[in-house]
């Protein structure tokens, strides 16, 4: 009896940092420079056991020299490891299962980039995620009627066993149909335009849906492999984290106002906050203290400085703020 021979496993380390920088939050990729691809992507290389002692280690390795940052704030996301993530439809070569992690970075700590490593706007990839002046227009013009004809469609035998429909997906991902949007979901939106054939990467990985279209609507910047799959997964879990960890205050400079601390929220979470709400939230929740200091670079009248209270931390388990954003 012939045995079917094993495909080589390779554990990959993928970052995806981020930075807000003049209210606009970005992610850091490493382009055409650095890796001769045509796209850009996150920096990534292999777990080397020999020379990491833990993955994360071994992220940091890569980070540094690939785009030149050492990051502080990092933590774990989730394990991507589909076929076709790093090969074409029909290689046997090593499949890359990759550990996904999420940084944050103040880009003024950090020193000259590595050539091709550069900040870009996420929602450059993901323009349907910002709300911060109004709903985007590209929603109710070329989503959702993509969207709406697709959930028409009979569903593929592998559906059968989902608990929501795909209508009822669009519906609660989308925040239609008398549905509220949820910043949360944006991985789930992502994966549902994916699946139904609307994103770049669906045609590349040949999905049936994408390769049926005679063209695609133009829904953000592609990515190298999953990596905007990636980039959504880290958008999803720091819109989370902002309500329940003070993760905000490694995005911001050691003094900031008020101001500043606000924008830099709605940045993240792409929403629009009152103004007046925001301070009696920041106020009740004792996440930071002034100092003392007033700021005259606010180009209008000096504003007062403040910094986060690490006393917090030690007062309650779950120090954030639970933002609500402004229908």
């Amino acid at each position: 009896m012939t045995e079917t021979p094993l495909t080589p496993i390779e554990i990959g380390l993928t970052a995806a940092i981020v930075t807000v920088e003049g209210e606009e939050p970005e992610i850091l990729v490493a382009g055409e420079a650095a890796t001769g691809e045509a796209r850009a992507g996150l920096p990534f290389g292999p777990f080397d056991p020999l020379a990491h002692r833990t993955f994360e280690i071994g992220l940091r390795a890569w980070v540094e020299a690939q785009t030149g940052l050492r990051v502080g704030y990092v933590e774990q996301l989730y394990t991507f490891g589909d076929r076709g993530r790093h090969t074409v439809p029909g290689d046997t070569d090593v499949h890359v299962a990759s550990i996904g992690y999420l940084a944050l970075t103040r880009v003024a700590d950090n020193g000259q980039r590595a050539p091709g490593a550069r900040f870009e706007p996420w929602y450059r990839y993901f323009p349907w995620e910002d709300w911060r002046t109004e709903k985007p227009a590209m929603i109710e013009r070329d989503i959702l009627p993509e969207l709406t004809r697709w959930a028409a469609q009979p569903a593929e035998a592998a559906e059968a066993t989902r608990a929501l429909s795909r209508k009822d997906r669009v519906r609660l991902y989308f925040g239609c149909d008398g549905s509220q949007w949820d910043e949360e979901r944006v991985l789930d939106r992502y994966e549902l335009l994916y699946e139904a054939g609307l994103v770049e990467e669906a045609r590349r990985d040949g999905r049936a849906a994408a390769l049926s279209r005679k063209a695609l609507p133009r829904l953000g910047e592609p990515m190298r492999f999953d990596h905007r799959r990636i980039v959504a997964t880290a958008i999803a879990r720091l819109r989370a984290k902002l309500k329940y960890r003070p993760v905000v205050f490694e995005l911001l400079p050691s003094e900031f106002t008020l101001t500043e601390l606000q924008r830099t929220v709605e940045a993240i979470s792409g929403r629009h906050l009152h103004k007046q709400n925001f301070r009696r939230l920041v106020e009740n929740t004792a996440l930071v203290e002034p100092t003392g200091v007033m700021s005259t670079q606010t180009g209008g009248r000096p504003a007062a400085l403040f910094r986060f209270r690490r006393e917090v931390l030690q007062e309650r388990p779950a120090p954030g703020l639970g933002v609500r954003a402004r229908r």
